[in-house]
C-alpha cells in the first residue's frame, strides 16, 4: 500500500510539473503582414489611407503611367512607377510603403531609372515611397480603402436622380434590432474614410429604424401598430406608420429638458462645411451628397444611420435633420421605384417659397455636387518654352487698344497650347514700373490663362520697356517663379509706338542670361516721329538677332490678330532660339595635355586639377557644353571624346582617372591629332575651343598645325609652365595673344588663371555679331 501511495504521489507531482511548465499552451504566433497587390495604374490619391503597403506587379515601366515630381510625388501619380523612379523597386515589381503628406506648390520632373516624371505647378496632396519592409511591430492594413467613384445619373420620368455606386471600402459593422413585422427602407450612404470615436463600453448601440411612409397607400403587416396622427393636416385616408422607439439607457440624458424629446429617424447627411468634427479626406471628391429618402414597397435590411455630429445635443440633432416642418403632403403623382433594380426615386428640390407642408423632411438646401478636378494639360511637346509676354499698360494706348492686346494674348495662349509638357506662359504688364500679372507656374492650361487674362486691369503710366527687361532678367525667369531650366526662356515685348526709356543695356544683360527677346511693335514711329525717339534703332539693339526673325512690326492695332500665327511659329522654333545658348552651354572644349617626362607625376596631377576646375564652370550635357581630352608625348592618346561623358560628375571622374604617360614633347603633332579626332566631329552650332597645356619647347613645328586649326574656326588658348617657349605659346594662341596666351613659373600657380580663361570665353561669346 505504501509503495502504491508513493507511486501515485509521484505521478501527481509529475503531472502538476508539466502543467506548470506550459500553463498557456503553445506560444501565440506573430501575426503575419498581408500585403495587398495593386495594378500599375493605381494612383496614391485613390487610396484613402494615410499610410499603407502594397505589392507592385512586374513591367510597370512599360505601361507609361504618369508620375509627377521627384522624391515627393503628386497624389495623381502612379504608385508603382513613382517607386521605380525613386529606386525603391525595380521594373520586376516589389513591395512599397506609401506615406501621404501635404500638397506642394511645385513638383519638378526628372528622368530616373527609365521613368520620366513630369513637372506640375501645384497639387493638393503628395506622397513619398519607401522600401516595403515594415518596422518591427508595425502592421499595415491588409486591404485598401478606395475613394468612391463618380456617381451615376439615372433619368426617370424626365427627372434626374443620383445613384451612388458601392465603393471597395469595407462597411462598418452595425448593431441593429430587427423587427420582422415592419417594412423598412434604407438610405444608401457614401462610405467615407473619416475616423469616428467609438462609444464608451457602457453605452448600448442604438439602432435607428426608418419606417415606410406611403402617400395615399396604406399597407399594414400582421402585428404592425398603426396610429392616426391627429395633428396631421393631410387628407383622409392617409395612414402613417409610427417609428419604433429605440431603447434608452441611463447613460443617455436629454440635453434640453425644457423641450419634449421626440425620437425621429435620423437620415444620413454628409458632414456640413460649417460643422466641427471629423472631416472627410481630401481625395473624397466624387461622393454624391445625400439625396434624401428613397421610397419602396420592397423590404430591405435595416442599417444604422451614421451621425457625423457627435458634439451637439439630441434636440439640435433632431432639429438639424428634420427641420421646422415635420409633415409631407400626399402626392398622388409620386412614383414608386424598385430599389432592387438600382433605380432611385427623384427627390423634390427645396423651394423656399413653397407652403410648409409641401416640403420634405429636410429643409436644408441640397449641396452641389463637386466636380472632379480637370486633368492637367500636357500642352504641345514640340513647343517646350518658358514664354513671358510684356504687355504695354501705358496710358498712350487707351482702354480700347488695351482690350485688343488682351484678346491677342488670349488667342496666342489658345494657339500655342499651354501645358506642363509644352509651353508655359506668363504675363508682365509694364508702365512706369513692371508688375507680374501671371507667373509661369500659375496656370497650366490655355483655358485657365484665358480667364486670368480677362481679369487684367490697365495700370497706366509711361512705356518703360528698359525697366521691364531688367525686371524679367533679375526676377521673372527664376526657379521660384516657375522657370523649368530645360526649356528656352523667351520674352515677347508688345509696345505701342516706341519705349520711353533706353533698352540697349537691359537687353544685352537679358541676352547674356540666355533670354530670347522678340519685339512686336504696333504702329511704330514713322520718319517724322523718329526724331522723338529716346534711343534710335531700339528694336535692333534689343532683339536676340538683327536678322528679322526676332522682330514683328504691325501697322495697326486692328491688324494685331494677324501676327498670332507668325509669332507662335517663331517662338516654337527652338532650333533658332540662339540666345538660349550662353557662353557656358554652347561649346566643344578640347584639352591638349603635355604628358612628357619633364612634367612628373605630382605636377601632372596638378594639371588635371586645373583641367577639372575649368570644366566645373560649364553646363555639361550632350546638348550643352561637351569636353574631350588628348594626352601627348612623342605620341598622342585620346583620353575621351566629345559626348563620351554627358554628365558633369562622370566627366570629372574621367579627368581624375587619366594616367600619366611620360615621354618626349611633340606639341605640333598633338594639335593636328586633336583636330582630326575631336574637332572633326564637333557639332555645327558649337563654339570650338582648344586649351593646350605644356611645360617645354616642342620637338616639332607648332606654327603650321596651329594655323590650320585657326582656319577651322577653333579658338585656341595656350598655357605655358616653367620652361615653355613664349614664341610657341603665341603661335598656338588665337589673336590677340594677350587674351589667349598665359604663362606661370610653377605648376601650383595654374589655378589663378581659371577665372581669367572663363571670363575671356564668355566675353568673346557675348561680343559675337547679332546678325
Amino acid at each position: 500500500m505504501i509503495r502504491a501511495s508513493l507511486t501515485a504521489i509521484c505521478l501527481a507531482l509529475l503531472l502538476s510539473y508539466q502543467c506548470w511548465a506550459k500553463p498557456n499552451g503553445p506560444k501565440n504566433k506573430k501575426p503575419k503582414q498581408v500585403i495587398p497587390a495593386i495594378e500599375c495604374d493605381v494612383r496614391a490619391g485613390k487610396v484613402s489611407l494615410p499610410e499603407f503597403i502594397v505589392k507592385c506587379p512586374p513591367r510597370c515601366r512599360e505601361t507609361k503611367q504618369q508620375v509627377y515630381g521627384t522624391g515627393v510625388f503628386a497624389s495623381i501619380s502612379s504608385i508603382c512607377n513613382a517607386a521605380i523612379h525613386s529606386g525603391v523597386i525595380t521594373n520586376s515589381g516589389g513591395k512599397v510603403i506609401v506615406r501621404k503628406m501635404a500638397g506642394q506648390n511645385v513638383y519638378k520632373g526628372s528622368n530616373s531609372n527609365g521613368v520620366r516624371s513630369l513637372s506640375l505647378p501645384k497639387w493638393r496632396e503628395s506622397f513619398v515611397v519607401s522600401v516595403g519592409k515594415p518596422k518591427k511591430g508595425v502592421i499595415y492594413p491588409s486591404t485598401l480603402d478606395y475613394v468612391p467613384s463618380r456617381p451615376t445619373y439615372v433619368k426617370t420620368n424626365q427627372k434626374e436622380t443620383i445613384t451612388v455606386p458601392p465603393t471597395t471600402t469595407a462597411p462598418e459593422p452595425t448593431t441593429t434590432t430587427p423587427e420582422p413585422t415592419t417594412t423598412t427602407i434604407t438610405t444608401p450612404t457614401p462610405t467615407t474614410a473619416s475616423t469616428t470615436t467609438p462609444p464608451p463600453p457602457t453605452t448600448k448601440a442604438r439602432p435607428v429604424v426608418h419606417k415606410v411612409r406611403e402617400a395615399g397607400i396604406h399597407k399594414q403587416e400582421p402585428g404592425q401598430a398603426v396610429r392616426r396622427q391627429p395633428s396631421s393636416p393631410v387628407g383622409p385616408g392617409f395612414n402613417r406608420v409610427q417609428p419604433a422607439q429605440p431603447e434608452r439607457t441611463p447613460t443617455m440624458s436629454q440635453s434640453n429638458p425644457a423641450l419634449p424629446r421626440r425620437d425621429w429617424p435620423l437620415p444620413s447627411f454628409p458632414h456640413p462645411d460649417w460643422f466641427p468634427g471629423a472631416r472627410r479626406p481630401a481625395d473624397v471628391s466624387y461622393a454624391a451628397p445625400d439625396s434624401g429618402y428613397a421610397w419602396s414597397e420592397t423590404g430591405t435590411p435595416e442599417v444604422t444611420a451614421r451621425d457625423y455630429r457627435p458634439d451637439i445635443s439630441e434636440y439640435e440633432r433632431w432639429y438639424y435633420n428634420l427641420g421646422q416642418y415635420l409633415h409631407r403632403s400626399a402626392d398622388p403623382d409620386r412614383k414608386i421605384m424598385d430599389t432592387a433594380n438600382t433605380k432611385v426615386e427623384p427627390v423634390d428640390a427645396w423651394n423656399p417659397e413653397a407652403p410648409p407642408y409641401e416640403l420634405g423632411f429636410s429643409v436644408r438646401e441640397q449641396e452641389p455636387l463637386r466636380r472632379a478636378p480637370e486633368p492637367v494639360s500636357q500642352g504641345n511637346p514640340d513647343c517646350k518654352v518658358d514664354l513671358a509676354f510684356l504687355m504695354d499698360g501705358s496710358w498712350s494706348i487707351g482702354k480700347r487698344r488695351f482690350k485688343i492686346q488682351k484678346d491677342f494674348l488670349t488667342e496666342v495662349a489658345q494657339t500655342i497650347n499651354v501645358g506642363v509638357a509644352g509651353p508655359m506662359m506668363g504675363i508682365i504688364q509694364y508702365g512706369d514700373d513692371p508688375v507680374t500679372e501671371i507667373s509661369l507656374k500659375t496656370h497650366s492650361s490655355s483655358r485657365e490663362l484665358k480667364a486670368a487674362i480677362d481679369k487684367i486691369v490697365q495700370k497706366g503710366g509711361l512705356s518703360n520697356v528698359g525697366k521691364a527687361l531688367h525686371y524679367i532678367n533679375k526676377h521673372y525667369f527664376s526657379d521660384a517663379n516657375g522657370n523649368r531650366g530645360g526649356a528656352p526662356n523667351v520674352a515677347v515685348i508688345l509696345v505701342d509706338g516706341w519705349p520711353t526709356d533706353k533698352v540697349e543695356e537691359a537687353s544685352r544683360l537679358a541676352r547674356e542670361s540666355g533670354i530670347n527677346i522678340f519685339f512686336v511693335t504696333i504702329e511704330g514711329p514713322d520718319d517724322n516721329e523718329k526724331q522723338n525717339l529716346i534711343e534710335a534703332n531700339f528694336v535692333d539693339k534689343a532683339v536676340c538677332r538683327t536678322n528679322g526673325f526676332f522682330s514683328l512690326p504691325v501697322n495697326s492695332w486692328f491688324a494685331l490678330r494677324k501676327a498670332v500665327q507668325p509669332l507662335v511659329k517663331r517662338v516654337c522654333d527652338t532650333d533658332r532660339l540662339v540666345c538660349s545658348k550662353t557662353c557656358l552651354n554652347a561649346n566643344d572644349i578640347a584639352f591638349v595635355i603635355d604628358g612628357s617626362s619633364s612634367v612628373g607625376t605630382g605636377n601632372f596631377r596638378t594639371v588635371l586639377q586645373f583641367v577639372a576646375n575649368i570644366t566645373r564652370e560649364f553646363e555639361i550635357s550632350d546638348t550643352d557644353t561637351r569636353v574631350g581630352a588628348v594626352q601627348y608625348t612623342y605620341e598622342q592618346r585620346l583620353e575621351f571624346a566629345f559626348g563620351q561623358y554627358n554628365n558633369k560628375a562622370e566627366l570629372l571622374n574621367a579627368i581624375k582617372r587619366i594616367n600619366y604617360w611620360s615621354g618626349g614633347t611633340s606639341t605640333g603633332a598633338a594639335i593636328t591629332y586633336a583636330a582630326e579626332q575631336l574637332f572633326s566631329k564637333s557639332k555645327p552650332n558649337k563654339r570650338k575651343i582648344m586649351i593646350v597645356i605644356t611645360d617645354g619647347r616642342s620637338y616639332d613645328d607648332v606654327r603650321a598645325p596651329a594655323l590650320a586649326v585657326h582656319r577651322q574656326g577653333v579658338i585656341a588658348y595656350s598655357i605655358g609652365i616653367a620652361w615653355a617657349a613664349q614664341d610657341e605659346l603665341e603661335y598656338i594662341a588665337t589673336d590677340p595673344d594677350k587674351e589667349h596666351s598665359f604663362f606661370v613659373d610653377e605648376f601650383d600657380n595654374l589655378y589663378k588663371f581659371v577665372p581669367k580663361i572663363i571670363h575671356n570665353i564668355c566675353q568673346e561669346f557675348n561680343s559675337q555679331p547679332r546678325n
